[in-house]
């Protein structure tokens, strides 16, 4: 069943990603060490009730910057053209200024229909503000604040109208993976050598596979769904539509995805934008594996163990995912592939104990105290797994502000020696003693 899709448009900093990490259930990050990450357009799954839609966070449009306003107002258009509602999203606070006018004239070029969510509006007396947004000329009006949840309900009755219950195309027991990458790195013709068969067109040609392509295949008598996305061109390099259209559905495919299956071309070798791609998957929180593909195509020279040291300094924030070299084209070592799926998917909904949990971190931190700052030093309480998929940690502290980068990272890789979470991110929170929940 094709879902929905919802576009939230409008100004910088009126709030479109306040309201798009409350409709898709989870803060969206920016991976810092990874540079080069496109912040212009953010893709997630929005649920409200008995449904579900594509969301997409365009970039805010801004008048005074013409030359980035070019490319800002170009995503945004394609996003309001691939949407069934756009949520025009402005300041009730500051209320009405010249950007928005602009962002107007393009909504009404899309007949679309269009919501304006009157943001900030967090108390009695923002409320005089409403009127003047009726300047812009459409039917629906709702005052809202997406940092206090207030009117949201309002909001979501109206932009659902009409919206089909949502239904699971699979059964939940079934492993969805998606195959990404960039344009001709073989992910049509691994699509091709896992089903047996040519399902999808396959050329030489960067960039034939247009559209996500969704295949149900059968591996050791259980049911699977291969995902064949378009390959994820660098943004520089994206001038047509279609290309942009490409990149959505690929984005897409992650978010519905279990399992992410990244492609590298080995005759090419690693470029900056494979890690771009595979920030992507990182973002989402999905597992993943990296394959290295038309393997045989290289050098003998070139054996899998310089090749892995290779990838392992190129993909540094990837330590924990697994690698399979391969060839689509001739199947060589193809029956690693699909093992190597399955058990980082299982990692990902693994559960751990809580009393083994907390002898773990109890030793760590008795092996390796945290440093002190200014005189104060971080203790841990109590630790508890809280959530999989992927795997999550709650960690009770004196307080979270004495915890440095360094000493988390120094505690998930002692999570990680000692529990197989091979393939998986993980994520590790602090709550400070007296915290609320």
């Amino acid at each position: 069943m094709k879902m929905p899709t919802v576009a939230l448009v409008g100004s910088p900093n009126v709030g479109k990603s306040t309201i798009f990490n409350r409709l898709v259930g989870r803060k969206v990050a920016i991976i810092e060490d990874v540079p080069g990450i496109t912040r212009d357009r953010i893709y997630g799954i929005g649920s409200y009730d008995d449904y579900k839609f594509n969301l997409i966070d365009t970039g805010g449009i801004d008048t005074s910057n013409e030359t980035f306003n070019i490319d800002i107002k170009m995503q945004a258009e394609i996003a309001i053209d691939e949407a069934d509602v756009v949520i025009f999203v402005v300041d009730g606070k500051m209320g009405l200024n010249a950007n928005d006018f602009v962002v107007r004239d393009i909504l009404f070029k899309s007949k679309k229909k269009v919501i304006v969510a009157i943001n900030k509006i967090d108390n009695r007396k923002h409320l005089d503000n409403l009127y003047d947004f009726y300047e812009l000329g459409f039917e629906h009006y709702i005052p809202i604040s997406g940092e206090h949840a207030i009117g949201f309900d309002d909001l979501m009755d109206e932009v659902t109208k009409g919206f089909p219950k949502y239904e699971e195309e699979y059964s939940s027991d079934v492993l969805k993976f998606c195959l990404i990458g960039r344009p001709n790195v073989g992910k049509s013709s691994l699509t091709n050598a896992l089903l047996n068969e040519d399902r999808v067109i396959v050329s030489n040609e960067a960039g034939t596979t247009r559209d996500s392509i969704d295949t149900k295949f059968k591996y050791e008598k259980k049911d699977y769904v291969v995902i064949d996305t378009a390959g994820m061109r660098k943004k520089g390099k994206i001038y047509e539509n279609v290309e942009m259209y490409s990149l959505m559905r690929a984005m897409k495919a992650i978010e519905r995805s279990d399992v992410c299956v990244i492609v590298i071309n080995a005759e090419e070798g690693i470029i900056e934008h494979d890690k771009h791609i595979a920030a992507y998957a990182l973002e989402a929180g999905k597992p993943m594996v990296l394959v290295v593909n038309k393997w045989d195509t290289v050098d003998d020279k070139n054996d899998i163990k310089s090749y892995t040291q290779k990838m392992r300094a190129e993909f540094q924030f990837l330590s924990y995912v697994p690698i399979v070299f391969l060839s689509a084209l001739t199947k060589k070592r193809l029956h690693t592939l699909m093992p190597e799926i399955i058990k980082v998917y299982e990692n990902s909904r693994r559960e751990i104990k809580t009393s083994v949990l907390n002898d773990v971190i109890n030793d760590a931190y008795a092996l390796n105290p945290a440093p002190s700052y200014k005189g104060k030093r971080l203790k841990i309480y109590f630790s508890a797994q809280t959530g999989t998929m992927p795997p999550k940690f709650t960690l009770n502290v004196n307080n979270k502000g004495l915890v440095h980068f360094s000493y988390l990272r120094y505690l998930e890789n002692k999570i990680r020696e000692n529990f197989d979470l091979e393939g998986t991110p993980i994520i590790i929170q602090f709550k400070s003693k007296g915290e609320e929940k």
